[in-house]
């Protein structure tokens, strides 16, 4: 007992308190011990100089593998229990390369600027495949099984693969981080596919939108069945690659900043890289709807290999999708630099260890191997675990929250406040995007702030979420007296029929459903085109369209223009004379903002309610649940309820049936409420 005490004070890290000086061991006689020690005297010279030896190596090949579990296994068993092991703490470089000039950015601070750098890049990209899939779905007629690759490929690759990704990546961090930025931007290449080796020569319906009997439609070409299957292969598998990068940036970057930041800093650093990830989709959407937009007033629904096709817009796609692959590939060096453990890390982590609450105290002491068996018992555990599963749930609610309102905000919007397509959409971002990304920033800001516990954050949570829904209840009492829609809920005067845009008015004219260009007539009745109210002819005056010799319209205020004629209606929606636009915009981002409070503090909780080697998992656990109850279901449910409010749905000259025009807001309301 005596040798293995005297063994362990030679130990650089002991605390020299109540143990005896080596040179005090060394003066005392052998007695009868002397030949048994000489061998172990010997060998402890031996390792001795051979410690000696390595620290005289360059500090380079220190930071290679072998010597390092050396290093580290010594360590470990000399080491007494409740002792800080700084040996873990790495230096800054690249492989074996270190610079003592890069120290200076050793530090979370410095890694949050690329780690951020690269959640933008990623959300940019996705923002811009959006837009690219929806482009595809307007221009082409998919199949059931090709829109659900192309909606869900992202959600359920990252969800097949965040378990793994979680368990056996949690131990080699960085590399995950620099794998994510590739993976990045060779989807970001593969997504760029669809609009760099081939034109968009689908041919679309030629119609005038104003009344003629003698009007000349052109043929309905089908798509290439092949162009397509090409595509969505390239798009479904850069989607998938986005999918897996994913989540090393979302499970992993997590529990390393919360690996290398104190406690109650965590929450800010966590808000940050959220808001920046909302943001950068929001960036990729704003840059990529313009695009491919189509103009809500145009006279005609001409052929678009004139236009998308051209060498100029083909260019411009081509410098998003790239710019972002060569944004993600910039990243790989600088995140490749950092450490898996930084300086101070390790003080950090033992103090965070002494305030873990587990809701299982067998837990503290937990050893988990690297076998698919360890993986399913540690699985199990969480599983296990009421807490992290209502946590989880919560996280897929507010997900589905987030979803169902992007669905149906642009709808309520327009067919309540009377707004354009386009106005409503972009006026639903402008509401969407900054009200999460202000709500998931504020919520770590309080977090942070007030360092709440962990029982504050679940009351923090329950708190937010009651205000948000109370919130989103205020938006059923803002409501506009509808506006006389010809064909829909107004008959023509009696001549027509509810429901039915052609009346005798009108039935000359040939009239198509497949371009929706509303005017307001001066009997203050909106129609769906200048075709469908019998105007013959139009002027373009100094702001707005203006139509002529409309046969629909028999009444109303009579207003002329310069040249003398009789002003029958102009382009755009009729005023529904509601001012309550404001308001309701002001409960809704209100609403976002509450329900966005309670994403970071959800993330914290779940860190601090499992044992330290299970946070990544518990992490990729919340994620599946995510995934399989949120955002794979989600976007299919929301559709399907909102195809039951639709009113008046477009059917083309090629039988193919096309988006709602017109919805029931009655319903959407309810909709929007019962998310």
């Amino acid at each position: 007992m005596s040798e293995g005490v005297a063994r362990r004070s030679g130990d650089r890290y002991e605390d020299p308190g109540g143990v005896e000086p080596r040179e005090a061991a060394r003066s005392r006689p052998a007695k009868d011990s002397g030949a048994r020690e000489t061998p172990k005297s010997s060998k402890s010279s031996k390792s001795r100089k051979k410690y000696r030896y390595l620290r005289l190596l360059p500090e380079a090949l220190v930071r290679l593998g072998g010597f390092r579990k050396r290093k580290k296994a010594k360590s470990s068993v000399s080491k007494k229990p409740g002792e800080l092991d700084d040996s873990l703490e790495q230096s800054c470089g690249l492989g074996c390369l270190v610079s003592r000039c890069c120290e200076c950015c050793n530090n979370i601070r410095c890694f949050m600027v690329f780690y951020c750098i690269l959640v933008l890049c990623q959300g940019v990209v996705l923002g811009l495949t959006d837009v690219s899939i929806g482009n595809i779905q307007r221009e082409y007629s998919l199949k059931t099984f090709e829109k659900l690759a192309l909606e869900l490929s992202y959600d359920i690759s990252s969800g097949l693969a965040v378990i793994f990704i979680a368990f056996y990546g949690d131990r080699k961090k960085v590399i995950w981080f620099v794998a994510s930025a590739f993976f990045i931007g060779l989807g970001s290449l593969l997504c760029a596919v669809l609009f760099i080796n081939e034109e968009n020569n689908k041919s679309k319906v030629g119609i005038e939108d104003i009344c003629t009997e003698t009007k000349v439609v052109s043929g309905c070409q089908s798509s290439d069945a092949s162009l397509q299957l090409k595509y969505l292969y390239f798009i479904t598998l850069g989607q998938t690659m986005q999918g897996i990068a994913g989540v090393p940036l979302y499970i992993l970057g997590t529990t390393f900043i919360d690996e290398n930041v104190a406690t109650h800093s965590v929450g800010i650093y966590v808000g940050i890289a959220e808001f920046t990830s909302i943001i950068g989709y929001g960036m990729g959407y704003a840059i990529g709807a313009p695009l491919v937009e189509v103009p809500e007033d145009s006279t005609s629904a001409t052929n678009t290999a004139g236009t998308n096709g051209s060498t100029e817009w083909l260019w411009t796609w081509r410098i998003r999708f790239l710019s972002a692959t060569l944004v993600a590939w910039f990243t790989l060096i600088p995140l490749s630099c950092f450490p898996h453990n930084m300086p101070g890390s390790t003080r950090i982590q033992a103090a965070k260890r002494k305030r873990l609450h587990l809701f299982d105290s067998k837990l503290k002491d937990l050893q988990v191997g690297t076998s698919i068996k360890d993986l399913c018992a540690v699985l199990w555990i969480l599983m296990k675990n009421p807490v992290l599963i209502c946590l989880a749930l919560s996280k897929a609610a507010e997900i589905l929250l987030i979803i169902g309102a992007a669905e149906f905000l642009p709808i309520y919007l327009e067919n309540q406040f009377m707004l354009t397509h386009p106005v409503a959409t972009i006026l639903a971002e402008l509401v969407l995007i900054p009200g999460g990304a202000l709500g998931q920033l504020l919520g770590g800001v309080i977090v942070y702030t007030l360092e709440m516990s962990r029982k504050d954050l679940m009351r923090f949570i329950m708190a937010t979420s009651v205000v948000s829904l109370i919130l989103l209840m205020l938006t059923t009492f803002v409501s506009c007296n509808p506006v006389q829609f010809a064909g829909i809920n107004e008959d023509y005067d009696g001549e027509g029929q509810l429901r039915n845009l052609t009346a005798p008015c009108n039935e000359k004219c040939r009239c198509s459903s497949s371009v929706y260009s509303s005017i307001c007539g001066r009997d203050d009745i909106e129609y769906f085109s200048p075709c469908f109210a019998g105007c013959t002819y139009s002027k373009a005056l100094t702001r707005e369209k203006t139509y002529y010799n409309c046969a629909c319209i028999k009444y109303g205020l009579i207003t002329v223009d310069q040249e003398g004629d009789v002003i029958d209606a102009r382009s755009g929606k009729c005023d529904a004379k509601c001012y309550k636009l404001p308001l309701f915009i002001a409960f809704i981002f209100s609403m976002l903002v509450y329900s966005g409070f309670s994403g970071v503090p959800i993330v914290l909780t779940i860190t601090r309610i499992v044992p330290v080697k299970l946070r990544s998992l518990a992490l990729g656990v919340c994620y599946v649940v995510l995934r399989i109850f949120g955002t794979i279901p989600g976007p299919s449910i929301f559709k399907m309820l909102g195809e039951n409010a639709c009113i008046f749905r477009d059917v083309n000259e090629c039988g193919h049936t096309g988006r709602c025009w017109i919805h029931n807001k009655t319903k959407i309301a309810y909709l929007l409420v019962g998310i």
